[in-house]
């Protein structure tokens, strides 16, 4: 692979790439636009009155998007026979970090949550960069399922287990739930038996459940979504806002960088609640049209893991899909409120460097599915590895 390949604007090679591929591309492209465009009206009054300086999230978000970018390019052009072979390892890797967030005086605590580790200036999520690894190695285990010796399933599903665990324990019951549902309908799509599946999903109720009677602010985030406007002044704020951004942009919105609720009414505006700033200035036609990309998106997408011959490369389609638009729509849901408030951030859009990151690298992997799917290859026996997990 060539060193401007890196660089989407100078990969000239995307030209030759399959149309699904290629499509693929430049709505990833598209939607990164779109959320910088968003990000930096919802930030600027913010980093004007917060740190003096209205650029301040939007350079940040930028210096992390030319990183995502450049690891989204390689994964482009790189086997995803190689990438799947490592995947494990970074599992292990992110799943010690996790772990290594609870540890008092390595965690970095934010809003009663310890979810990172301080490195200088950047904050680790290992919680959002695992997601990546989540879906390529869920797809290698529930993909050869069949295959496995049942030691070796027991081992990565404890392995599994283990890591939403410690999500759990953070404590980030949004992120443990996203994940424990990706790779649960992963192992759906790769036709695993029903009475696990069945006992999967029942354990997992039960530990949202019970993690939420056991912890307060859950429990009255939970009460706040069922009646916001009872309590509009305390739980309810943030979702009584969020609506009255939706409902104040009418048809057409109020105009781009006009949106009064992102002014210190509309708290977190900038990460969580970013689409109700979106909605508020691009008003009902500009939602309907942002849903109709995720539609596009996720139709591309089923397309891709039809496509795709390899049952390990179908299931990282799926995996990708969910985790970029079924994460979307969550987001979406709680800033409509339609869903309890979580603190899933709008892939690709919200603030953040370990999401947008994260975002990039499960875009690419579709998209290397895409090009593996339509493009054929030769491969010589001696470069054939066997997928010993």
């Amino acid at each position: 692979m060539e060193l401007r390949q890196l660089i989407p604007l100078f990969d000239t090679a995307a030209s030759k790439w399959a149309t699904l591929a290629r499509l693929l591309r430049w709505l990833t492209l598209l939607w990164v636009f779109i959320g910088l465009a968003i990000l930096f009206s919802a930030s600027y009054p913010v980093g004007v009155a917060e740190l003096d300086d209205g650029l301040y999230y939007f350079k940040r978000q930028i210096i992390a998007i030319i990183i995502g970018l450049i690891i989204f390019n390689w994964i482009i052009h790189s086997p995803l026979r190689r990438i799947l072979s490592m995947a494990h390892w970074f599992v292990f890797l992110f799943m010690v970090l996790i772990f290594a967030t609870l540890i008092p005086g390595i965690g970095t605590k934010a809003l009663g949550s310890v979810r990172t580790i301080a490195l200088g200036s950047f904050e680790l999520q290992p919680s959002e960069l695992i997601k990546p690894f989540l879906v390529l190695q869920g797809a290698r285990v529930f993909g050869q399922w069949h295959k496995l010796k049942w030691q070796s399933r027991l081992i990565w599903l404890s392995i599994f287990a283990l890591i939403l665990g410690g999500i759990l324990l953070q404590p980030n019951l949004s992120t443990t739930a996203l994940c424990g549902m990706t790779l649960w309908l992963i192992a759906l799509a790769a036709g695993l038996p029903y009475s696990y599946l069945g006992l999967t999903a029942l354990s997992g109720a039960f530990l949202g459940v019970a993690s939420i009677s056991l912890r307060d602010y859950q429990r009255r985030r939970v009460m706040s979504f069922l009646d916001p406007w009872g309590n509009a002044l305390n739980d309810g704020y943030q979702l009584v806002q969020s609506l009255l951004a939706i409902g104040s942009g009418g048809t057409w919105g109020t105009g781009y960088g006009l949106s009064q609720q992102k002014l210190f009414y509309l708290p977190i505006q900038y990460t969580d609640f970013i689409f109700a700033v979106f909605a508020e200035e691009f008003g009902f036609v500009g939602c309907v049209l942002f849903l109709m990309l995720l539609v596009v998106y996720s139709a591309i997408a089923l397309l891709v893991a039809l496509k795709a011959t390899n049952a390990v490369h179908r299931l990282v389609a799926i995996g990708a899909m969910i985790f970029l638009v079924g994460q979307s729509l969550l987001n979406i849901g709680v800033a409509a409120g339609a869903l309890p408030t979580t603190g899933l951030p709008l892939p690709l859009v919200s603030y953040g460097g370990n999401s947008i990151i994260a975002s990039l690298l499960i875009a690419g992997l579709l998209i290397r599915v895409a090009r593996e799917s339509s493009e054929g290859q030769v491969v010589s026996l001696s470069q054939r590895r066997s997928d010993r997990l």
